[in-house]
């Protein structure tokens, strides 16, 4: 096999090619509904994943980060009449403004201090947009955002098909702009002070550089992420800064596993489809989910990518034992053929 095409590679090839065929098998509007959900929250929940795991830092702005990205869209595409399609990526650069604001009192601060001027930058946030009701709605929020179509193509048509491509398009993007980002020199650096932030600084990495780059990075694609959730859902309330939705998101992050980038794609979707099919069990769902989490840490610390990874290395090592034996093989009947003549 190549070195391009590694196994690795190949995986993700047939899993891009799957995404890119269920539409084509799963006809259900709702289903699809779901995808989309997925793709959101795995584009939100994988960014998290670089400055919570890459870079170390408790960053509980993410959410924010997000809903900044919903208001911006709902703010520049139905208050200003902006296009949709200039109000999403604009809504990024919005979340990016933030992270750079909220940065910048925890440029030399650490563990818990981190974690209560992120968390209060979230408050305040939420308290101004539930005060700026003539902007903002205010507790009611902001209805009847406008949708994204074509002059030829409305995305909700064919059971929202164009939205469920366009989440996959933003899904690639964003995990690509991530691997860009961790496999990099910046990348390294980031880990590096997260690892040992004294021994980091010594060698001449900058930790406050560092510090604005992982938060403004991780925000970029979830502002993005944020204002495609508004034009789909074409709701801006401040139920985006809630509870339900940051447990949610951590919870695919830890169960994904922190500083991977996939492992909380794939627990997106996993919890996306798996807490829907467990809707019937009402608050029982969320203690299966749960205890799910707390199984996965104690067997694989590293979460769910952990344990694929796993799995990959057991054929991995099968696939390679069984090509090395395979000449082994061959020379045995040549020699068992010759010592029969």
């Amino acid at each position: 096999m190549t070195r391009i095409m590694t196994l690795p590679n190949l995986y993700r090839l047939l899993t891009l090619a799957a995404l890119l065929l269920v539409p084509l098998f799963v006809r259900d509007s709702y289903i699809r509904h779901l995808f989309i959900l997925a793709f959101i929250y795995a584009v939100v929940a994988s960014n998290w994943d670089l400055s919570l795991g890459y870079g170390g830092l408790f960053n509980f702005a993410h959410l924010a980060f997000f809903s900044i990205g919903v208001y911006g869209y709902g703010i520049l595409a139905k208050s200003l009449g902006i296009s949709p399609w200039l109000a999403i990526p604009a809504a990024g650069v919005l979340s990016v403004l933030a992270a750079l604001i909220v940065s910048i009192p925890i440029l030399r601060l650490g563990g818990i201090y981190i974690i209560l001027v992120t968390f209060a930058f979230s408050q305040l946030v939420l308290q101004l947009v539930v005060s700026q009701s003539d902007i903002t709605g205010g507790v009611m929020g902001m209805v009847a955002l406008p949708p994204l179509k074509l002059p030829w193509y409305n995305f909700l048509r064919d059971g929202k098909l164009g939205y469920y491509y366009g989440g996959l398009i933003l899904l690639v993007l964003s995990t690509v702009f991530l691997r860009r980002i961790v496999t990099s020199h910046t990348g390294l650096s980031i880990v590096a002070l997260r690892d040992n932030a004294d021994y980091a600084v010594s060698r001449g990495i900058s930790q406050a550089r560092q510090r604005i780059i992982t938060l403004t990075a991780s925000a970029f694609f979830t502002g993005i992420a944020g204002g495609y959730f508004g034009a789909y859902i074409r709701v801006a309330a401040p139920d985006a800064f809630g509870f339900g939705l940051l447990s949610l998101l951590l919870s695919i992050l830890l169960l994904g596993g922190t500083s991977t980038i996939y492992g909380p794609i794939v627990a997106a979707f996993l919890l996306t489809f798996g807490s829907e099919a467990m809707v019937d069990l009402g608050p029982w769902r969320h203690m299966i989910v749960a205890a799910l989490i707390v199984l996965v840490l104690v067997f694989y610390p590293g979460g769910l990518w952990q344990a694929l990874s796993r799995l990959h290395q057991l054929l991995a090592g099968r696939l390679a034992g069984r090509n090395r034996g395979q000449p082994e093989i061959e020379i045995a009947r040549s020699t068992k053929s010759a010592n029969e003549k």
